[in-house]
């Protein structure tokens, strides 16, 4: 349960019977009500815009609609008290009962607490990754990948109904030059000294298993064939093998995806056409030519001469775009547009794109689109990933390339040892996406502060440390949820035990604000939140024992305290849940 949630129903509530008692006159508009936590912890626990935001259409100053409001909240259940500050602002202080009263409800609710339902079901498509499919992964993908991945389960943490998605970029020069590149390999194999790779063709070691296994599949039937009749053969094969090790990659990262779409398939199926038709309908498409763009190195789809043009203008984009080229074909632009229409059309109002930075020129062209072939009714969300710098110990740091150019994704996650793919995947969350990253490999394995994966898996692993001590004496069977739920949690008096159970609290709001956000970076800051208020309660027992969590004279506190490490490890294990990490019991 979001508790500021709650309350803004009750403060709303409020409002509505002062309006019927005729206190306050009727038409307010309630629905920009808020209850968040004030901005200087001081002033409470939750404070409300209410007063200020009625004043002026009930024609009242706001601190006299605060007085109204303010004697109403205090008399809610869980209000110790309540102020009004300044020209109207209402703060209310909670009662250590209602904090042990969130306990419980973390305890009841086990990992599935924090989960919501503001998605009502609402069907959203999340595309990531989508590399072309001519080679393997790299560091960069892993960014996108995580994010992606981890804006998925926050999304369905919060009640929306998701697609992920992985649009296969098999259409078009790249896929022919890996078709080349198989070729080449497959000659190789044959016994063919190929000397330098050439210009453009794909140079990575990846490719000579793919030009072995053609050798042994064809023998050296297609070896001095002309192109035109290999060429299918052979990018079909290339990309059928790199695809499948494309989704080991993923899977090593923990990543499966719903729905693989070809680029290719959509294009042989007529999408291009139907998005001209589409669009021609709506008198979306001229022909025209552009002019250069002044002071930028002009676009790849630029041309001098008349093209088709869709009016992207019309939807709030910089230029209008071509469509076809002069000479008759297809854009790169078009293939995009009927992709992102295809998921309209399969249900998809809501789509959510995570593309590297170099493609930032790209995201007003490709919204105007959507909304154009939607009729306004599609909405797309572009979310850029910036470079990923790796490094080691502060310099930058080169591993050995089996791809040609460029560190594979699985190299990353081998270097970083068996728990490589949770340290990727933290890390990777601890910058908002549109952040330039510095990935330092020996940070990401060293057991200290500066090292966020460390941080929050320690204060999981001291969770279960303590939780395995106590099963000693007390016995496993009595530290169950089910048991603690019912512990006398009065004892849980001490202000650094109800800061961390607010945190704890706290958790519902913030899956629901980093969906709507569609920021799944906040988990990650959230959790290392919550692993230093923990850490806090735990120095502080080390200093004054009467704080320690095993209190050996009382067992009735004892219980107390080990249900709220019990809430704080199911807490940051919700956590990791959404970012794809698994807690880790015990740190070794």
């Amino acid at each position: 349960m979001n508790l500021f949630r709650a309350f803004q129903d009750d403060v709303v509530a409020i409002v509505e019977k002062l309006v019927k008692s005729g206190s306050l006159p009727e038409g307010l508009d309630t629905s920009r009500i808020t209850v968040e936590p004030p901005r200087d912890a001081t002033h409470g626990d939750i404070s409300t815009n209410a007063a200020m935001l009625l004043a002026k259409p009930a024609g009242m100053k706001p601190r006299d609609v605060a007085e109204m409001i303010a004697p109403e909240i205090a008399a809610l259940k869980g209000v110790a008290k309540v102020d009004v500050a300044g020209p109207g602002f209402i703060n209310a202080g909670l009662t250590d009962e209602y904090w042990h009263d969130r306990l419980v409800y973390v305890l009841k609710a086990g990992t599935a607490y924090g989960a919501s339902e503001i998605g009502g079901g609402e069907k959203i498509n999340v595309e990531y990754v989508s590399a072309n499919p001519t080679g393997p992964l790299h560091v960069a993908h892993a960014r996108g990948a995580v994010i992606g991945d981890a804006l998925v389960n926050l999304l369905r943490k919060a009640g929306f109904d998701v697609t992920s998605e992985y649009y296969i970029n098999d259409a078009g020069n790249q896929v022919d030059q890996l078709a080349r590149s198989a070729h080449l390999r497959y000659r190789e194999a044959l016994g063919e000294v190929i000397g330098e790779i050439p210009e453009g063709v794909y140079p990575g070691d990846y490719m000579i298993p793919i030009g072995q296994e053609l050798a042994e599949t064809l023998g050296d039937s297609l070896k001095d064939a002309p192109e035109a009749e290999w060429i299918d053969i052979f990018r079909n094969i290339a990309i059928e093998r790199l695809l499948v090790g494309i989704k080991e990659d993923l899977a090593a990262l923990g990543i499966h995806q719903d729905v693989f779409t070809s680029e290719r398939d959509l294009v042989q199926a007529g999408a291009v056409e139907h998005v001209e038709d589409l669009l021609q309908g709506r008198d979306l498409l001229y022909r025209g030519v552009l002019e250069p763009p002044k002071g930028k190195a002009a676009p790849e789809d630029y041309e001098p001469r008349e093209q088709t043009l869709f009016r992207a203008t019309d939807f709030g984009d910089d230029t209008d775009r071509p469509l076809k080229k002069s000479d008759g074909s297809w854009t790169y632009f078009s293939n995009d547009i009927a992709n992102h229409l295809d998921k309209y059309e399969r249900g998809f109002k809501k789509m959510i794109d995570i593309w590297g930075a170099d493609h930032g020129g790209y995201v007003k062209r490709m919204q105007a689109a959507v909304r154009a072939v939607t009729d306004n009714e599609g909405e797309l969300d572009v979310k850029l990933c910036q470079i990923v710098h790796l490094k080691k110990g502060g310099e930058p740091f080169r591993m050995s390339k089996r791809s040609g150019n460029f560190v594979t994704l699985r190299d990353l996650i081998e270097e970083l040892g068996e728990n490589g793919k949770d340290v990727v995947r933290f890390i990777m969350l601890t910058r908002k996406n549109d952040s330039q990253m510095d990935f330092d490999l020996e940070k990401a394995v060293e057991q200290s502060r500066d090292n966020p994966v460390f941080y929050v898996q320690y204060a999981h692993a001291r969770c279960h440390s303590v939780l395995r001590n106590a099963a000693e004496t007390l016995g496993a069977d009595t530290l169950s949820a089910d048991k603690l739920v019912k512990a006398n949690l009065k004892h849980l008096d001490d202000a650094a035990e109800i800061e961390v159970i607010r945190t704890l609290a706290a958790w519902p709001k913030m899956v629901e604000a980093a969906a709507e956000a569609h920021e799944p970076h906040r988990v990650a800051f959230y959790l290392d939140d919550l692993a230093s208020v923990f850490h806090g309660l735990w120095n502080k027992g080390k200093d004054d024992t009467r704080l320690r969590f095993i209190d050996e004279n009382d067992e009735d506190v004892t219980r107390a305290r080990l249900a709220l490490v019990l809430g704080v490890a199911t807490v940051i294990a919700s956590g990791l849940e959404v970012i794809g990490v698994t807690p880790l019991e015990e740190l070794r």
